[in-house]
């Protein structure tokens, strides 16, 4: 383990995984939210901010409803096209 930093706080120490530990002065190591604020405040730690979902559009719920009616023309038109192959079928027999 090699000491990064001290304060008269707390120890930085990276450890040989690359992994950073901060350990108090009175020896406890500081663990969760804590360490990550520490670790952010000394430059060695990015923390992850979450994305920002994105607004749904206006446009976005009518193009749905439209796709449900195109799937359900697709069906009936298989439909006519299975009913078209079993007449072929049985002009031929």
């Amino acid at each position: 383990m090699e000491i990064v930093k001290t304060t008269e706080e707390y120890q930085i120490i990276k450890k040989r995984s690359g992994r950073y530990g901060v350990r108090r002065t009175d020896r406890k190591w500081v663990t969760g939210d804590e360490k990550v604020k520490i670790l952010v405040a000394e430059g060695l730690l990015k923390a992850a901010t979450p994305e920002p979902e994105p607004e749904p559009e206006a446009g976005a719920d009518a193009g749905a409803d439209a796709g449900a009616d195109a799937d359900a023309d697709a069906g009936a038109d298989a439909g006519a096209d299975a009913g078209a192959d079993a007449d072929a079928d049985a002009d031929k027999g």
